[in-house]
């Protein structure tokens, strides 16, 4: 059954398309990928599916629900959250206080409240602390709640983004190249950490990567993109012996290359 939904998503930048009539099509419970090069068009459909951009044309739905240009809080609240190619957290914060604040769309303390202190107020804030520290658990960072967001190792960083994302509980998580910037044993450990995401919590993976390796280990279907064009879509095996993604994406020496990727253990 597919959880999201997307036919025919035009996006335009003044006379530029950096989409084009997109259809994509994501089951629950999968992980699924959008690969193509710098300007693909890759992070602009993110946009569009949170809420940050609006498309000019097309419906983007999620659970049979039209979600075509809602606010990103009001996205967040049906149960779609992302992180960032650029990770994105309150550096002056701590680890505790970054995923406290991805549970603000279920939050229930007014403001009122939050200056009486009133009962219900301090247990649920007790409740969600609790709650932080059993994400931070689950990442990998058990421990790590009171440091600063800034203080953390790059890789710990990417965890911490992860568990802030997992705050608003998402049935849908957006992962925007979760492996950038990682050495082989992280990128190896993130691969299996995005397994049990959708293995234990049951939520359905959309990610961006540009690390074949990585892409043809662990998707179960792949988009590519090229130009904001949909040039390509199909399994691991169907992807790599493509002739037009092989000579429009990777470029004709790469075919060999691509053939070839072998799973991430």
């Amino acid at each position: 059954m597919a959880i999201l939904v997307a036919k025919g998503v035009t996006k335009r930048f003044g006379g530029l398309n950096a989409l084009s009539k997109i259809d994509l099509e994501v089951n629950e419970k999968a992980i699924y990928s959008i690969i193509g090069p710098n300007g693909a068009g890759k992070t602009t459909f993110f946009n569009c599916v949170t809420g940050f951009y609006t498309p000019e044309e097309g419906v983007i739905s999620l659970e049979g629900q039209n979600i075509t240009g809602l606010s990103p809080d009001r996205v967040t609240h049906l149960g779609v959250s992302r992180t960032y190619q650029n990770i994105r957290l309150f550096k002056n914060m701590t680890a505790v206080e970054n995923i406290l604040v991805g549970m603000h769309p279920h939050l229930k303390a007014n403001l009122v409240g939050s200056i009486i202190r009133d009962r219900r107020t301090v247990q649920e804030e007790k409740e969600s602390v609790e709650e932080a520290k059993r994400l931070l658990q689950f990442v990998g960072l058990r421990g790590k709640g009171d440091l600063m967001a800034m203080n953390l190792p790059y890789g710990a960083q990417r965890r911490l983004e992860i568990a802030r994302a997992l705050a608003s509980r998402p049935k849908l998580l957006l992962l925007d190249e979760p492996t950038a910037g990682m050495n082989p044993s992280e990128t190896q450990e993130m691969v299996h950490f995005i397994r049990r995401l959708r293995d234990e919590l049951e939520i359905t993976i959309l990610l961006i990567e540009h690390q074949m390796r990585v892409v043809m280990s662990i998707s179960e279907k792949i988009t590519v993109l090229d130009f904001g064009e949909k040039i390509a879509e199909g399994t691991p095996v169907e992807i790599q012996n493509n002739p037009q993604v092989i000579e429009a994406y990777l470029g004709r020496g790469a075919a060999s290359g691509l053939g070839q990727v072998q799973p991430v253990a």
